[in-house]
């Protein structure tokens, strides 16, 4: 196989002149060769460089999509009243603005709204802060749940997160090549469009570029995803900023146009303000709580602009504007609180029972 995938690799990394685009099936297969580590090393560092210098298609991310639903976990589907939102944030994290997702989670969560989340630690190359110690920092360590236990969490709750390290080590493998090479690889594009998930789902996709936004419709198109969102959000989560225009795109295959472009300015709805800074993640944590007791905050507004924003989005708001009062008292009142807390004890049970669990077979 790794003959195979030289022949592969010939054709993404022959230069700007000469390089030519992978077909889908090649794209799946040059993916599951490395997520099974089939290519050498050599093989694999060369073509994650390659491939970034010569930018992937759509075509070829379905095909890396495709190797990542044939190898990847799913979370099963749950029933709900309305489709998960399943969130494509970049694994790198964060290192300048606080983020907001797991507010947004929490507020979903409360009103019957699945919400599922992805992915992994301290990650190359910008090795900001991931999503995971943030949820540990809550008390929410997912870190130490088998997959089947994120289940049970997540049929319980409401709420998932698929951990790479633990969930999907194939490609936690690939991770040190990040770090070897110096630069993100077209597997942090993937990360984006990817949904562990295989219930009826919105997928939304925080993105930076619009080359980015190009490539995900592309690939949605060629795999039949329907429903999904591209944010331009900050550091390209899905989180909606405050000190410039958000950019949305929208694809429902119920609408007319079905796909449609939201340019939301914050100043029409009174939400104008600066970011948020990044702080210690202790501190940040803090902060959160302060906003789960409702007390008023610029990481407040932050809050309800977003939640607002996906309560309308999920279907359980007719608009943005009843979005924006329901998401103020889904945290006024406590429910995201309470939702926390449920959260937290599920999770600690769960891991409760695995320990002794695993005790049990020891003995």
């Amino acid at each position: 196989m790794s003959d195979a995938f030289r022949d592969l690799l010939r054709k993404v990394g022959s230069g700007s002149h000469t390089s030519e685009n992978l077909t889908r099936t090649e794209a799946a297969n040059a993916t599951y060769w490395m997520l099974t580590q089939t290519a050498t090393p050599a093989q694999i560092g060369a073509f994650m460089i390659a491939h970034r210098i010569k930018r992937p298609t759509g075509e070829e991310l379905a095909g890396m999509l495709d190797a990542y639903d044939q190898l990847g976990p799913k979370l099963t589907a749950i029933q709900a009243n309305y489709p998960a939102v399943v969130m494509g944030i970049p694994y790198d994290g964060r290192s300048r603005t606080s983020p907001l997702s797991p507010l947004t989670a929490l507020i979903l969560t409360a009103v019957g709204c699945p919400v599922v989340m992805h992915g992994g630690r301290r990650m190359p190359t910008k090795e900001g802060v991931p999503l995971v110690e943030i949820w540990q920092e809550l008390g929410v360590d997912w870190t130490v749940l088998s997959l089947d236990q994120v289940q049970q969490v997540f049929a319980q709750t409401l709420l998932g997160f698929v951990y790479l390290p633990t969930h999907f080590p194939l490609a936690e493998a690939l991770v040190p090549y990040r770090e070897q090479i110096g630069k993100r690889p077209p597997f942090a594009t993937v990360e984006l469009f990817w949904c562990p998930y295989a219930g009826e789902a919105l997928l939304v996709s925080g993105f930076v570029h619009p080359p980015t936004e190009e490539m995900a419709r592309a690939a949605f198109a060629l795999r039949g995803t329907q429903r999904f969102m591209t944010v331009k959000g900050l550091e390209g989560s899905c989180d909606l900023p405050r000190d410039r225009t958000c950019i949305v795109g929208l694809s429902q295959p119920d609408a007319e146009p079905n796909f449609e472009r939201l340019l939301l300015h914050p100043r029409d709805y009174g939400f104008a303000g600066l970011e948020v800074p990044l702080l210690p993640t202790p501190e940040l944590v803090a902060a959160m709580q302060t906003v789960l007791q409702g007390q008023p905050s610029d990481l407040m507004d932050a809050a309800i602009w977003n939640g607002g924003f996906y309560l309308w989005q999920c279907g359980y708001c007719a608009d943005l504007e009843s979005g924006f009062g329901a998401a103020k008292a889904i945290l006024s009142s406590g429910k995201a609180a309470e939702k926390l807390a449920e959260i937290v004890d599920t999770v600690r049970n769960a891991s409760r029972e695995r320990v002794e669990l695993s005790k049990a077979t020891i003995e």
